[in-house]
């Protein structure tokens, strides 16, 4: 049995976000660091941490929540390519979330990186999630 370890990363964060928890703690790897720093960038996440005392390390996450209504700053997180059904776009079919509200994370030639920059860059590559 293969786990994707993309789908573990999400869901540990969903499950984390579901429970009202402040941090989160995740096995690292190198693609998870780089979709924790555009979670970073894009202002879902409060801050990050990777802790690489161990043997595979971990990345700690402080969720974001809104001060008043103690609302996540992510609403959902959704898994697209997956390892029985890879999806890939071309430049010109990269997806829109929620009409531009939200992003989808591309893995691509240059790195990973969202819609809006594989848009700029005129790349495509394979959709990993959508966060919004």
């Amino acid at each position: 049995m293969r786990t994707d370890p993309i789908a573990d990363y999400l869901t540990r964060v969903r499950n984390a976000i579901k429970a009202r928890h402040r941090i989160v703690e995740i096995p690292a790897s190198s693609i998870k660091k780089e979709i924790t720093k555009v979670l970073f960038d894009k202002g879902y996440i409060q801050n990050y941490k990777f802790d690489d005392s161990g043997v595979q390390g971990v990345i700690k996450i402080a969720l974001k929540y809104h001060p008043e209504t103690k609302e996540s700053a992510i609403t959902s997180l959704e898994r697209i390519s997956r390892p029985g059904l890879r999806k890939y776009v071309s430049k010109d079919e990269l997806p829109r979330v929620l009409n531009g509200l939200g992003i989808a994370i591309l893995s691509t030639s240059k790195g990973l990186m969202t819609d809006k920059e594989a848009r700029n860059l005129n790349v495509g590559g394979e959709v990993l999630c959508y966060v919004y």
